[in-house]
């Protein structure tokens, strides 16, 4: 099972996967579309109970053992402005997989583990934008249970913009709960 670790965007595990997700961003960004804007996450944007940003170890790494954790994922979440009817937002960010942990599981945890840490921040929805390229991304999402919304950012990388209600808040009282 992965390890979700908590830590800041700054840290080296953090900055190393970060790193990777924007050069792949920018050499995948489609060229019909511009220059791939890379926007470097504010780290204070990220502490709790205002976001957090999680590293994602692989199964078998853990200080139990005598191997090092391996981090193969990242995302954050991070409180944006309420929406036009009040509900507090959370929005995902950075949820990036490396290509040798893709396919098995690892980006719809990190979403579930993301969506479970907002739902416990006090989130009524959860949002997120994403470009029509990152075809796996968007499949996840929709899957998960996000839909289509109106921009609600000016992201030039985005095409997409996605929603989704938090249902049942996690509370100290939910099993799995740590935060």
């Amino acid at each position: 099972m992965p390890r979700f670790r908590e830590t800041s965007v700054s840290t080296p595990d953090a900055a190393a996967l970060l790193t990777e997700y924007f050069t792949e961003r920018e050499t995948t960004f489609p060229s019909a579309q511009g220059t791939y804007t890379t926007t470097l996450p504010d780290a204070s944007a990220f502490v709790p109970p205002a976001g957090v940003f999680v590293v994602v170890d692989a199964e078998g790494g853990d200080a139990s053992t005598d191997h090092e954790p391996e981090p193969v994922a990242c995302g954050g979440i991070r409180l944006i402005a309420p929406s036009a009817t009040g509900a507090v937002r959370y929005e995902v960010k950075h949820l990036y997989v490396r290509p040798a942990g893709r396919g098995q599981g690892l980006g719809r945890a990190l979403l579930v583990e993301l969506e479970r840490r907002a739902g416990a921040f006090g989130a009524d929805e959860i949002v997120l934008d994403t470009n029509d390229s990152l075809s796996a991304a968007g499949g996840l999402y929709r899957s998960a249970g996000y839909a289509t919304v109106e921009p609600y950012n000016a992201n030039p990388n985005a095409t997409t913009w996605y929603g989704k209600s938090v249902v049942g808040r996690a509370t100290s009282d939910t099993p799995g709960y740590d935060a």
